[in-house]
């Protein structure tokens, strides 16, 4: 977002960048920091475990994917070395879930419900093929990343998922369009 509004910058004056939660008079910033609020506010669909050894393997994973998945963004905002770059670390990030992430019957990361590790990574399972779609490169090829493709497929079968999926032809055309100008400018 190049144009932070005036009610953003009120909210997260901070890093100026979305999302912000606005909970009665209270402001959360920050993607996971939100996620665990709702989860504490909210209890009665538990994002984490109430074991202490499944909740720290849970946030490890969600701080894993949230160091590693500026890779993915680098292979659609750039060209050339910086891609290639790019990509060998996504699949070194993809490499890392696949084998040590998802357990091989799991439906989902926690099992068979919707947890934290799942919120995380849920924007790999609709945005990934059009970055691929858009870029000319396959990330997640369903021989190399079998559990993911199928975590993926999963996911997107939960209702609450489901439901609220934005559009794939008009994402598809925003994210493309934002490529072009983010490769235009210097």
């Amino acid at each position: 977002m190049s144009k932070k509004s005036p009610l953003l910058v009120k909210y997260n004056p901070i890093h100026k960048k979305v999302p912000v939660l606005i909970h009665g008079d209270k402001t959360i910033c920050e993607s996971m920091v939100i996620v665990e609020y709702i989860n504490e506010m909210w209890q009665l669909n538990p994002l984490l475990s109430t074991d202490s050894y499944e909740r720290a393997t849970s946030r490890f994973w969600v701080k894993y994917i949230e160091e590693k998945s500026h890779n993915t963004w680098n292979v659609f905002c750039n060209t050339g070395e910086k891609q290639q770059n790019a990509i060998k670390e996504s699949l070194e990030m993809f490499k890392t879930i696949e084998e040590n992430a998802l357990g091989e019957n799991n439906i989902l990361f926690g099992g068979e419900n919707i947890g934290l590790v799942d919120i995380a990574f849920g924007g790999y399972s609709h945005w990934m093929e059009i970055i691929e779609e858009i870029v000319g490169v396959k990330l997640l090829d369903p021989h190399n990343f079998p559990r993911i493709n199928k975590w993926i497929k999963n996911f997107k079968e939960v209702k609450a998922i489901k439901d609220n999926l934005p559009n794939r032809d008009e994402m598809f055309v925003y994210m493309k369009n934002a490529r072009e100008r983010m490769l235009a400018s210097p």
